[in-house]
């Protein structure tokens, strides 16, 4: 079995010429020999019919000495027999076959009669015709000097090896430019497997070719981003984990001294809780992403009160919004659609708890619900600190904190708004964000409108 693209592309070609050759050749034999052979029929008659006049214009030695000069005895060979028998030629055989003439073909041609005898593969073409002369009749037999068959088989050879050679130095040539983009994408493959992504291929061809390169360069960039992405994953995750197991450990060690007061104590026991705490909450958030993701979460839509359901969360965390007196003005006709019930609060859930996080104590949320023939379109804003233009663009990416200034002041494990963008992007819906720093942020959720109003 050939393996190599290259040889197998050669080969090809090679059969293709060889074969096209040998077919058209054949062809071209068959389409045109009646043809031929009626063009050479044409022509010795003609060439014998001068031969005809010349003995009756001439006396017989001045014909003799004419037909003897004439230039086409290169092509034609001429035999004339009399009465008695005796035979007289002009022309050269030089090594081609002629045809053989028998008693009864002269004996007719003497009579005054014409033979006309078609070639054979071994025999070429005869004409016999009488020639009137002041001593008697006499029968003139031509036939043409055609090659030989030989000689035909010889030339056929040498052309199919001459085409051989010719097409065989093209295709060579061709092959190369073909396979050599091919190569090229081969040693990327094998750099891009061995972890190298700059790579380039400088494939300017427009061809099939030059399609596959370009797709395979932007595989490449997309490859290059994930691997950063999974590089900036592990680095975001290695840093959630060791700063609570840091203090994990730290007060571990503290609680082994002897002379720790009962409220020191207390204290250090609290915070180990919240720094495990803080980790479970973290590692339950990375699954829940990752079975997002990975779409292993399956959609159980069902028919809900869009407007209850957020009425419902803001209810459920009133603890968090009480205690600051934040309030909130909410602007929500009754809608009903049909979405999965549990990740649709999930994303409330995120959505009001960000709020209420980067708002100051005594701030406004506005919550407003729209419902049009095609979406449902829900708008969570505050007045807090807002995003900048730069942050609003990682915004929704894994562990991305916008001020990494308040990273105390504002506890989270910055997955939050990535499970709310996976969880849209489940429903086939969108989120955007709206926001400017010291003016507050807008999320602005929108869903596919599902079911009428009620």
């Amino acid at each position: 079995m050939i393996r190599s693209l290259y040889t197998r592309v050669v080969l090809t070609f090679l059969v293709a010429v060889i074969g096209g050759t040998a077919v058209a050749f054949g062809v071209a034999i068959w389409v045109f020999k009646d043809k031929l052979y009626e063009n050479s029929q044409i022509a010795l008659l003609h060439f014998g019919q001068d031969i005809v006049r010349i003995y009756e214009t001439f006396p017989l030695r001045e014909a003799d000495s004419f037909v003897s000069g004439m230039k086409q005895l290169s092509s034609y060979y001429i035999r004339i027999y009399d009465e008695k028998g005796q035979i007289q030629s002009f022309g050269s055989l030089g090594g081609h076959t002629t045809s053989t003439v028998t008693r009864e073909q002269i004996k007719r041609v003497l009579d005054g009669g014409v033979v006309e005898v078609a070639a054979t593969v071994k025999e070429p073409t005869l004409l016999g015709l009488p020639l009137q002369t002041e001593i008697g009749t006499k029968a003139m037999f031509a036939v043409p000097l055609t090659p030989s068959s030989s000689l035909f088989i010889t030339w056929v050879l040498h052309f199919l090896a001459y085409s051989l050679i010719a097409g065989s130095l093209l295709i060579l040539i061709a092959a190369v430019f073909l396979v050599s983009p091919l190569k090229k994408l081969t040693d990327a493959t094998k750099r891009i497997a061995a972890g190298d992504f700059n790579v380039k291929l400088n494939i300017k061809q427009k061809s099939e070719l030059g399609t596959l390169a370009r797709s395979f360069e932007e595989m490449m960039r997309e490859l290059q981003q994930l691997e950063q992405m999974r590089r900036d994953f592990v680095a975001n995750v290695s840093h959630e984990v060791q700063s609570p197991l840091t203090s994990i450990s730290g007060y571990a060690i503290a609680l082994k001294q002897a002379n720790l007061a009962d409220t020191e104590r207390s204290r250090y026991l609290d915070i180990i809780i919240a720094e495990a705490r803080r980790m479970s909450k973290m590692s339950d958030s990375l699954l829940k992403l990752s079975l997002l993701e990975s779409q292993s979460r399956q959609l159980r839509p069902v028919p809900l009160r869009l407007d209850e359901q957020i009425r419902r969360v803001i209810v459920a965390i009133q603890p968090q919004w009480s205690a600051r007196n934040i309030r909130f003005e909410l602007d929500m006709p009754a809608v009903t659609l049909t979405a999965d019930h549990d990740l649709l609060n999930q994303v409330w859930t995120n959505l009001l708890g960000n709020s209420i996080k980067f708002s100051n104590d005594g701030g406004v949320i506005n919550v407003s619900l729209k419902q049009d023939a095609k979406n449902v379109t829900v708008r969570v804003s505050d007045t807090g600190i807002g995003i900048s233009q730069e942050d609003q663009k990682k915004i929704f990416e894994r562990f991305f904190k916008a001020d990494r200034s308040h990273s105390r002041k504002y506890d989270g494990s910055g997955m939050g708004l990535a499970i709310v963008k996976q969880i849209v992007s489940l429903h086939q819906g969108d989120i955007r964000v709206e926001s400017e720093p010291g003016r507050g942020t807008a999320v602005i959720v929108i869903l596919p409108n599902t079911t009428s109003t009620d």
